[in-house]
C-alpha cells in the first residue's frame, strides 16, 4: 500500500510518499522561516496562505521524485491536528479531496503520534513498549507506548514547552529567529562553569516539566549583568549554555525516572528538540545507567515533516482505518483519546 503523507499543522510543508515493504519512497518539506522571520514567530494567517502555494505543486513534485503517478496511490493521510486551525484546513482539505477524486481512502493524522512514530522509520527501529518523550516547541510530554494508538500519559509541561522556553530565551537574549536552533549554536561557545541554573520539579517526585520559571531566570541573570556588559557577547553565550544545560538535565532526569518507573528498556525521543546534540549525548549517558537505549528520528524527521504523517497513516489504513467526507481539523487534541488502529 503507497500512501501520500501532507503535513500542513504550523509554518512548514511536508509531502512524502510511504510504502509497505520499501519504506520512504520520497518526502520533501518546505520551511517558512524567512517569512515569518521578520515579525519574530509564526503569523497564522501567513502560514495558512503558504501552506495554499506550496502543498498542490509540492505532491507533484513528490510524485515525480518517487515514479509515481495518480493511479500509483492507494491512501492519502493528513495533519489533523493539532495546530493551527487555518494550517490544518488547508491539508486536510486538500488531502481529504484529492482522496475522493482518486477513489481511494483518506485518514486524518494525529500530529504529535506522527511525531511519536518517526523513529521507527530507522534501522535499527524500537520495538513495543517503550517511552515516548515528545519534546517540541508546542509540546513536552513523557508517554507509555504499548504499541500504535496504546498511549499513557506519564508527566507533561505545567506551562512552556522546552521548545517554547528555547525560543523565548533566545529572543530575550536578542536572538534571531528561530530562537532553538540559534540558542543551542550560541550555547557551543559558553563557559560551562559561570553559571548554574536550577532544574526545575526534580528535587520532587513525579514526571510533570516546569520551564518558564527558567526563562525568568535567564532573563534576571542577563540584567543583573547589565553593568558589566564589556564582554557581552560572552555572557550572552554563558547564560544561554547553563540555560541549555538546565533544560537538557531536566529532560534526562525525568526520561530515567518514567524508564525505573515504567521498567521499559527503551526510550523514543521525537519532536524539533530531539535533534539537539546536547540533549542526545546527555540521554544516552543517563539511559545508559539505567541499562536503556534512546531512538531517534534522523534530524530531518525531528522537525514537522510529511515522512511522519505518511507512516502512521499508512498504519491506520492498513488497519481499515478511514476518514468520512465530513471530517473537522482540531486544533487541539488529545492524543489519549486515540484508538489502536
Amino acid at each position: 500500500m503507497r500512501v501520500l503523507g501532507i503535513e500542513t499543522s504550523c509554518d512548514e510543508t511536508g509531502v512524502a510518499v510511504y510504502q509497505g515493504g520499501r519504506g520512504m519512497l520520497a518526502h520533501a518539506v518546505y520551511s517558512q522561516i524567512e517569512i515569518h522571520a521578520r515579525y519574530g514567530g509564526v503569523v497564522p494567517e501567513l502560514a495558512s496562505r503558504d501552506h495554499v502555494r506550496k502543498t498542490l505543486p509540492m505532491i507533484r513534485q513528490v510524485l515525480d521524485e518517487a515514479g509515481l503517478a495518480k493511479p500509483d496511490i492507494d491512501g492519502v493521510a493528513f495533519t489533523a491536528g493539532p495546530g493551527l486551525i487555518g494550517a490544518l484546513m488547508v491539508g486536510a482539505a486538500l488531502g481529504r479531496s484529492l482522496a475522493w477524486a482518486w477513489g481511494v481512502p483518506a485518514i486524518g493524522v494525529h500530529h504529535m503520534e506522527g511525531h511519536l512514530l518517526a523513529p521507527l522509520l530507522e534501522e535499527p527501529a524500537p520495538e513495543f513498549p517503550f517511552v515516548a518523550l515528545l519534546v517540541s516547541g508546542g509540546h513536552t510530554q513523557l508517554v507509555a507506548v504499548a504499541g500504535i494508538g496504546r498511549y499513557q500519559l506519564l508527566g507533561e509541561s505545567l506551562d512552556d514547552a522546552a521548545g517554547e522556553a528555547f525560543d523565548k530565551t533566545a529572543k530575550l537574549l536578542g536572538l534571531p529567529y528561530p530562537g532553538g536552533p540559534a540558542l543551542a549554536a550560541l550555547a557551543e561557545q559558553g563557559d560551562p562553569g559561570r553559571y548554574r541554573f536550577p532544574r526545575p520539579m526534580t528535587d520532587r517526585p513525579g514526571l510533570d516539566f516546569s520551564f518558564s520559571g527558567l526563562k525568568t531566570f535567564a532573563l534576571n541573570t542577563w540584567r543583573e549583568e547589565e553593568a558589566a556588559r564589556s564582554d557581552r557577547e560572552q555572557t550572552r553565550a554563558d547564560i544561554a549554555r547553563a540555560f541549555e544545560e538546565a533544560v537538557v538535565d531536566t529532560l534526562a532526569i525525568k526520561c530515567r525516572r518514567a524508564v525505573r518507573q515504567t521498567g521499559f528498556p527503551r526510550l523514543v525521543l521525537a519532536g524539533g528538540v530531539s535533534a539537539n546534540r546536547r540533549l542526545r549525548a546527555t540521554m544516552d549517558g543517563a539511559l545508559a545507567k539505567e541499562g536503556a537505549r534512546a531512538f531517534y528520528p534522523r534530524p530531518a524527521f525531528c522537525t514537522d515533516n510529511g515522512a511522519m504523517i505518511a507512516f502512521a497513516g499508512w498504519h491506520r489504513l492498513q488497519a481499515g482505518q478511514t476518514e468520512p467526507l465530513s471530517f473537522a481539523p482540531r486544533a487541539r487534541w488529545d492524543m489519549a483519546g486515540l484508538a489502536p488502529p
